[in-house]
């Protein structure tokens, strides 16, 4: 039993760390994308999707800022809003 529980331990770990890592790329390249076209794309589906996804307040909170229509691209944050890209 002990063994079983370690291995589910390690499956949410290895699932949490693919998230982490997937969500960091995505927000690298919508950070750092000069396809302006793939980025505004990215960035026009995360305001689409995300609402629909995020359904505690304390999570929609957190993305308030990446959710705001930009007038100037399709950048979703900036650069030092403290995402694991670097």
């Amino acid at each position: 039993m002990t063994l079983q529980i370690r291995l589910g331990k390690q499956e949410r770990a290895i699932d949490t760390r693919r998230k982490v890592l997937i969500g960091a790329l995505v927000l690298h390249r919508l950070e750092h994308d000069r396809d302006l076209q793939f980025a505004g794309g990215i960035a026009a589906w995360l305001r689409r999707e995300l609402p629909k996804f995020l359904t505690r307040d304390g999570d929609r909170d957190l993305f308030d800022d990446l959710l705001k229509p930009q007038p100037h691209g399709p950048s979703l944050g900036s650069a030092d809003n403290g995402s694991a890209a670097s």
